[in-house]
């Protein structure tokens, strides 16, 4: 896409354009912004099964007409199981197999949650319908779902991967048919007996007998307890808008310190946009953010900094602001997080948004697929560190570290913005480039995406913490960078590690814009 779309009723962008679709159709049906946030959530769920599904977490933003703004902690714990001696003899969780399977898949508690505010209420069976249809009729493998599923390197573990995902004994390639028969059963288990059975009905059972069977330490009890939390979004007023964005233990702290302490170092229109003061100035306010994420940022409960309280201070942010050298590179040695995931969106008539993402943590998740079922089950809580005390150290019932960060932003002229990406590290960095081209530069929402991206650390397993800039910035700008002091890398233009981004702009009068990045195989679907 080389425009940015437009429309007057209703809008969907998603990384699958069968996705967007979906979600779009239930608006056309009568349903709101988050019964289409449902409809994409549970299609990207069996069409982008490497990315996303009904065995991950998921975190929700919700603007309402009336200004309103909600967020959804539809984040699993830790098993009451997962305690230190089950990881005995390992310096770390593993990041693949039953071990790593050890938090409670909230993604189905959060459509649950969202669905109780919706203002229209469409049968759960209309929402999911057309996931259930891909799911048992195919969906064609995509070039990135194809990419991913070479290199996960999954055989080896417990469960249905093969059976499910190798039907022909060897990884899918780019535009074979894939039928996914047991999630279509346990997506059409779920429309008739409620999203509920996922934790608390013969579903649950059914989930938790197989995950003891594959070596997990999840029990029935685990999923029983779970509760979605309703925490306040984060939000900071900058210069003509003020932005939201999710609470811990997500890291949408960092992404609001990195726009309030870039706007601190005064870069603005008289700046080029993609130029060294733009570049620099965002990188090494990403340093900032990520030293007090990193230092904080978890499970709530076990946290010392109260985050709202940080945004809200001027003089910590002043002082943040002023350690950043305008010429010189902070030394960045500490390696960063990867992670696959899906950013979706939708608007709705009224204006009432949805910005929603949603996470399995690594491609294919832990590896582990339920037999019965066809879930994959997550491996986010393989980010535990096995320590007896500490930032994110692994806790029974404790909530992991997220990346995951969905954001919104209410401008003074009346325009909301809803914005995303996956990809793990770089979503608060991607999220900076969106906005401030869009906000700062005053460039279309299309191009905004489109245009070369940066990542500062690591990349799809890669534990270099380099600056990697996609090559198709101006040349002087990558020599202006390494004699700053940064380790500049260059990717090939439009890589995937650069996240899946999009973006959804509702102005004042109701017109819609949309767009939706090239490096996923997404699209807007509009109305």
């Amino acid at each position: 896409m080389h425009f940015t779309a437009r429309s007057g009723r209703g809008m969907v962008v998603s990384p699958h354009h069968l996705a967007s679709q979906a979600g779009v159709d239930v608006l056309k049906d009568g349903g709101d912004a988050v019964a289409a946030a449902v409809a994409v959530a549970a299609c990207l769920a069996v069409v982008y099964p490497h990315m996303t599904g009904i065995g991950g977490d998921g975190f929700w933003l919700i603007a309402e007409p009336d200004g309103q703004m909600r967020a959804i902690d539809a984040c699993g714990r830790s098993a009451a199981g997962a305690q230190l001696p089950l990881y005995a003899g390992l310096t770390a969780i593993p990041w693949r197999g039953p071990l790593a399977a050890n938090t409670v898949a909230g993604t189905i508690s959060g459509w649950a949650a969202a669905l109780e505010n919706s203002s229209v209420a469409l049968p759960l069976a209309r929402l999911l319908r057309d996931a259930i249809h891909y799911a048992d009729s195919g969906t064609f493998v995509t070039r990135n779902w194809e990419t991913l599923a070479r290199t996960a390197g999954l055989r080896a573990q417990p469960g249905a991967y093969t059976d499910i995902f190798e039907p022909e004994g060897r990884p899918v390639r780019e535009g074979e048919r894939l039928v996914q028969r047991a999630l279509a059963s346990t997506l059409r288990q779920l429309s008739d007996e409620g999203l509920d059975s996922f934790y608390r009905g013969h579903l649950a059972q059914i989930i938790a007998a197989d995950l003891a069977t594959l070596g997990s330490p999840l029990t029935l009890e685990d999923l029983r307890d779970h509760a979605v939390a309703r925490p306040q979004p984060l939000s900071i007023s900058l210069a003509g808008a003020r932005l939201f964005n999710t609470a811990p233990p997500t890291q949408g702290l960092a992404s609001l310190l990195i726009l309030a302490l870039f706007e601190r170092c005064g870069i603005d229109g008289r700046h080029p946009e993609g130029g060294f003061a733009h570049i620099h100035g965002l990188v090494e306010a990403t340093k900032q953010a990520f030293l007090i994420r990193d230092a904080h940022v978890g499970d709530p409960a076990w946290m010392t900094l109260e985050p709202q309280a940080l945004l809200d201070d001027g003089a910590a942010l002043d002082a943040m602001a002023a350690r950043i050298d305008p010429r010189r590179a902070l030394p960045w040695p500490q390696p960063a997080s990867g992670g696959d995931t899906t950013w979706f969106a939708a608007i709705d008539g009224e204006g009432r948004a949805a910005s929603v993402i949603q996470s399995i943590y690594f491609e294919f998740g832990s590896g582990v697929v339920l037999p019965r079922t066809g879930i994959v089950w997550q491996n986010r809580g393989a980010s535990f560190r096995l320590a007896e005390d500490g930032w994110n150290a692994l806790k029974p019932r404790r909530k992991p570290f997220h990346t995951l960060n969905p954001a919104l932003a209410r401008f003074d002229d009346g325009r909301l913005m809803a914005y995303g990406t996956m990809g793990g590290e770089g979503q608060p960095q991607t999220q900076a480039a969106v906005f401030t081209r869009y906000a700062h530069f005053g460039m279309p929402l299309q191009q905004a995406i489109t245009a070369p991206r940066w990542l500062l650390g690591r990349a799809w397993g890669d534990p270099s913490a380099t600056l990697k800039l996609e090559d198709r910035f101006d040349p002087a700008l990558y020599e202006q960078l390494r004699a700053a002091g940064h380790a500049v890398e260059l990717v090939a233009p439009f890589e995937t590690l650069m996240g899946h981004a999009g973006a959804i702009v509702r102005h004042s009068d109701g017109a819609l814009e949309g767009a939706s990045d090239p490096r996923s195989d997404g699209g807007v679907a509009a109305w």
